[in-house]
């Protein structure tokens, strides 16, 4: 007993054991209590940027539902620009026909008018403003379609649809052929058009167009075929239609019609070439 009473009393014994305490406290892992003052501080701040999100989200959707599918809103938009194109093409027809309609008139009466009016008809046909028809060729062309069990042939998804290039190698094909008058989409092609595609849809005139695409040419079947057959690239149109099952077909006509063109012939820019 005596032992211990003097080492209790031993101020450099207590010193000691006070700094090993306190060593010891800093190694093991903090008490409850200061695990909960840290709880403390990130409940504010986690509730600041909780109200921050909130907010921003609010004005954001400024009265609307983010979660919102907007695919339908596009689907309308897209309706109703179709139908303002539908629209103005048929308001613009009406005008050619009453300018044609007065035009005709006073080339009764007047003859410098008359002149003029006889030299712009004559050059219709070359521009493609008057309806032809005749014997021909049709080319079908159309994406690999889906199997019975809903599955696409093997081969990826640009092996798979119909390209801009394979529609522009069948047109040139045609005309090289000696065609006479060509229509897409029965729509007429003439010098100022352009075949141009967006994903899989073609473009044209301003109207999208989704496959099958429909390419019509009047002129020789035989030289038109045989214009096909020799092109470079509707033989790599072909070879892909047998690997990977693309619609490419090829229909003699008889008597076909292609119709005018009836879009705006104004040129909007050229290039003199030297």
């Amino acid at each position: 007993m005596s032992g211990g009473s003097s080492d209790r009393s031993d101020p450099d014994a207590s010193s000691w054991g006070r700094v090993l305490r306190r060593a010891a406290a800093a190694l093991l892992p903090r008490r409850p209590a200061d695990r909960r003052r840290g709880w403390s501080l990130l409940v504010p701040v986690s509730l600041l940027f909780a109200g921050m999100l909130f907010t921003t989200t609010a004005t954001t959707a400024n009265g609307t539902d983010l979660r919102d599918d907007r695919r339908p809103e596009l689907a309308n938009l897209i309706t109703a620009r179709k139908l303002d194109v539908a629209t103005a093409e048929k308001r613009a027809s009406n005008l050619r026909r009453q300018i044609e309609s007065q035009t005709k008139a006073q080339a009764g009466s007047d003859a410098p008018v008359a002149e003029q009016r006889a030299r712009g008809q004559a050059q219709l046909g070359a521009a493609g403003l008057v309806a032809v028809h005749g014997p021909g060729v049709t080319v079908r062309l159309n994406d690999a379609p889906r199997r019975p069990d809903g599955s696409r042939p093997t081969g990826s998804p640009d092996d798979l649809v119909i390209h801009q290039q394979d529609v522009q190698a069948v047109v040139n094909a045609l005309w090289s052929g000696g065609s006479e008058a060509m229509s897409i989409m029965g729509v007429r092609v003439i010098s100022t058009s352009a075949v141009r595609c967006v994903g899989n849809t073609l473009l044209l005139d301003g109207r999208v167009y989704s496959p099958p695409f429909v390419v019509t040419a009047i002129g020789d079947p035989l030289l038109l075929q045989r214009a096909l057959d020799g092109s470079d690239g509707v033989r790599a149109l072909h070879a892909a239609a047998t690997d990977f099952g693309l619609g490419y077909e090829v229909k003699v006509e008889g008597d076909v019609t292609v119709p005018a063109y009836e879009g705006s012939v104004a040129l909007r820019s050229a290039q003199r070439s030297s």
